[in-house]
């Protein structure tokens, strides 16, 4: 089987050190897949709280704010994209930013969730419409390929973070805006939210994953019918075809999906995280193999969580009746 040839190590494994996950382990020599690299170094960040209120800009620079929450939400990082006048659509400029960013949290071993949302009202993220085709129109055309490969490989890098990721719509995601969530290990949406793989209408295919992410989210058959007819569902249907995990009526503010995103990752936030990170690499690696093979990667993912600090810790709380204080180590 494909996945399973080529390289012995699945994961670079740790000696639990405090605030970090560096260090070695491999699994056993029989299971060989596809490198997730979850290699961690802790790198210093000062925390900020996401304000109550929006700020707009048209700046290149505020294309994307990354935002460090702290207190009770410390571990919690909101990437908020900010092109109010290209409708959020993916730019040399953001894609070169949320690149950075999520190098960043890959090496942050503080890092518990990552929420993705807009800052604009109504707008998820356009994708490859409107906007964006207005700045590839300007690109020479030998500038278009690589452009692109670099918002798949983006797209891709967003996928194998280690930490959970939540795509909150509270607006329109449509094109790469959906493969963008469709990234994500979870989507929450407003029930008015328009979503849709619509590249077809343009005469071209979904290139960053969405013909391989959408069918492995909702099934094949449904997956080629919203593909086929570049059709846009609402986010109470998009629930239904479990496209989303969660459908909430919209407020005032705009920003509902996003508060359900935040009341998710509150509830991640206290579970261990090295616990949390083995877990997501189970399932993301496994889902792709026959099962035997997938249990033995379960098997060899718990080997990893059995000599932590934090899995005494549990033991511990448990036996004294208190709530853990996991550190990640």
């Amino acid at each position: 089987m494909a996945v399973l040839v080529g390289c012995r190590a699945l994961l670079q494994a740790f000696r639990p050190q405090t605030g970090s996950f560096e260090g070695l382990f491999r699994f056993p020599e029989h299971i060989k897949c596809s490198h997730i690299g979850l290699t961690n170094k802790l790198q210093s960040s000062r925390p900020a709280c996401l304000g109550s209120t929006r700020n707009y800009s048209s700046d290149a620079k505020d294309d994307l704010s990354v935002r460090y929450l702290d207190g009770e939400d410390s571990g919690i990082v909101v990437f908020g994209i900010n092109r109010a006048k290209a409708k959020n659509a993916i730019s040399k400029n953001l894609v070169n930013m949320m690149t950075e960013a999520v190098e960043s949290v890959k090496k942050n071993s503080k890092v518990r969730s990552v929420i993705i949302c807009s800052l604009v009202p109504g707008i998820f993220c356009a994708g490859n419409l409107s906007a964006d085709l207005k700045e590839r129109a300007k690109m020479h055309q030998s500038e278009v390929g690589p452009f692109v490969t670099k918002a798949r490989s983006l797209i891709t890098e967003l996928g194998k973070l280690p930490m959970p990721t939540i795509a909150a719509i509270d607006g329109a995601a449509l094109g790469g805006g959906l493969e963008m969530a469709l990234a994500c290990d979870i989507r929450t949406a407003s029930t008015s939210a328009k979503m849709g793989l619509v590249e077809a209408k343009l005469a071209i295919i979904p290139g960053a994953g969405g013909t391989q992410r959408l069918p492995r989210t909702i099934g094949v058959s449904l997956a080629k019918e919203l593909i086929f007819a570049a059709r846009v569902v609402d986010g109470a249907e998009a629930k239904v075809l479990g496209l989303v995990n969660h459908a909430v009526e919209q407020n005032k503010a705009g920003d509902a999906a996003y508060l359900r995103a935040l009341q998710l990752a509150r509830e991640f936030n206290p579970q261990g995280p090295i616990a949390i990170r083995m877990a997501k690499l189970a399932i993301n690696q496994g889902i792709e193999v026959d099962l035997a093979t997938g249990l033995a990667i379960e098997e060899a993912c718990y080997a990893q969580v059995i000599p932590t600090k934090d899995r005494l810790e549990g033991l511990a709380a448990f036996k004294e009746k208190r709530a853990p204080r996991f550190k990640g180590e």
